[in-house]
């Protein structure tokens, strides 16, 4: 099964490790330095026209990617167990 992200990006189930709301996670400073560090390896995508409001963390074979989207991290984890579940 596939989510889409935003824009024209897609993934699949199993490359996505994590959902995040950008609001309560970027509290952290932790968070705000890890994807400042992906962000200068190259691996964060903007996949939004919008406000972004949460990140995708995905891998796929062995490459870890970070995708910022304008959907909120409630519509895509809700989005993807309605796929599961059916």
């Amino acid at each position: 099964m596939y989510l889409h992200l935003g824009l024209d990006k897609t993934v699949t189930y199993d490359e996505i490790i994590g959902i995040f709301d950008l609001d309560t996670t970027t509290v952290e400073k932790n968070t705000r330095e890890s994807l400042a560090a992906a962000e200068k390896a190259g691996i964060v995508e903007n996949v939004c026209n919008d406000l972004p409001k949460s990140f995708v963390v995905c891998e796929k074979n062995g490459e870890r990617k970070i995708y910022i989207t304008q959907l909120s991290s409630s519509t895509l984890q809700k989005r993807t167990r309605e796929n599961i579940m059916g």
